[in-house]
């Protein structure tokens, strides 16, 4: 199974949940990438099964506006039918942002799994 982690880092803590991710990805027995926004064109996702997206929460709760938001946004009508994982950290709410990706990846056809409890735990309490 091929399968990308695309993220996008400010400080470092959502490359390294990125490269956890990729690297459970192929202890699971896949085949995995990790990709920056500036290196993903809205095609390049049909190559993969599954697609992993990080972003931290950005100001009032949102994914980064000047490369990630507008990567998934070109990206997302790509999910049709793909597995796809949320992940991010984030600390100024309760994580409605998290909730509205996966609200808006879901509308575009993708297939969310996210699990809230998996999004609080670990990256909380090392600061991502």
């Amino acid at each position: 199974m091929k399968t990308a982690v695309v993220y996008w880092s400010g400080t470092g803590n959502t490359e390294a949940m990125a490269k956890a991710v990729a690297e459970g990805m192929t202890a699971a027995g896949a085949e995995a990438v990790l990709l920056t926004p500036d290196k993903v064109q809205p095609g390049d996702l049909n190559a993969y099964d599954a697609i992993a997206f990080g972003c931290p929460a950005m100001g009032s709760e949102v994914l980064e506006e000047m490369e990630f938001q507008p990567m998934f946004d070109a990206c997302k009508r790509s999910l049709g039918g793909k597995r796809a994982a949320l992940f991010g950290s984030y600390g100024w709410g309760d994580g409605e942002w998290m909730r509205t990706w996966e609200s808006d990846c879901d509308s575009a056809g993708g297939e969310p799994r996210l699990r809230e409890r998996d999004l609080h735990g670990d990256a909380r309490r090392r600061g991502a």
